[in-house]
């Protein structure tokens, strides 16, 4: 296995290092010859090697340097071709988010953890939220509404107040943002298979911005979010932290 490696990192001096070691250790190849991906940083940097690599559907095995590393393992350089072949994968399908402006120009992106709609003013949002083409919510005044994710349900989603989900459990969050009105809503647990059509009410008055993962498009009047189950992603874990797991930990964290 240790002939079949692409060795990535992030710019950090912890990750650099530690790249340079690895590939002195056990030499690399290119993305092109891989049939593993070795990715060295954060969070934020495994999110972008997810969809760099998006298309390739090579699975990644992720060792931390950087700061949080929820989805990544803890770093080592010894046994590395070992600690790959026990691996226990973990897939996820990214959401596809579909943004249209007011002159008709659509937008599409890939969120790997969540599609975010947040106020881009002084004033509340107002949303109209259907699912499947039926309304749920006439009138969501809030700070944003967001779509995560299983793998994403612990990042911004949770610190929304959102659900956390487990990995298998078929499902998608749909959380609202600081919600003033409805009062007692706090947001859906959704089939994966559901669409969500957001429409922006007053789109010039009350404008908003929404956020797929690293893509941002502005002022969009209307935003449709599906999980692309045509797009599988793989990440491997150490059996002792995998995935699943960790994201049911999280649900019992103090």
């Amino acid at each position: 296995m240790t002939d079949a490696i692409h060795f990535c990192a992030s710019d950090s001096p912890p990750a650099q290092a530690a790249l340079v070691r690895l590939k002195r250790r056990y030499g690399g190849v290119a993305v092109e010859r891989a049939r593993v991906i070795v990715a060295l940083g954060g969070d934020g940097f495994m999110l972008q090697t997810l969809h760099r690599h998006m298309k390739r559907g090579l699975p990644i095995f992720g060792m931390n340097r950087g700061r949080v590393g929820f989805l990544m393992n803890r770093f080592s350089e010894g046994g590395l071709a070992a600690r790959i072949a026990r691996a226990r994968p973990a897939v996820v399908h990214p959401l596809a988010m579909e943004a249209s402006d007011a002159k008709g120009r659509v937008s599409r992106a890939l969120a790997i953890n969540e599609v975010a709609l947040l106020r881009a003013g002084r004033q509340t949002a107002h949303l109209a939220i259907s699912v499947d083409r039926k309304l749920r919510v006439k009138e969501l005044v809030c700070d944003g509404v967001l779509v995560a994710t299983p793998a994403g349900s612990t990042a911004y989603n949770s610190s929304a107040h959102g659900p956390i989900l487990p990995l298998g459990a078929g499902v998608l969050a749909l959380t609202p943002i600081s919600a003033f009105r409805p009062r007692r809503w706090r947001g859906a647990i959704l089939p994966r298979d559901s669409q969500v059509r957001i429409e922006v009410l007053e789109p010039e008055r009350r404008p908003v911005n929404v956020a797929a993962d690293f893509v941002e498009v502005r002022r969009p009047v209307r935003v449709t979010v599906r999980e692309a189950r045509d797009l599988r992603l793989t990440l491997l874990f150490d059996p002792e932290h995998d995935l699943e797991d960790r994201i049911i930990n999280e649900q019992f964290a103090p």
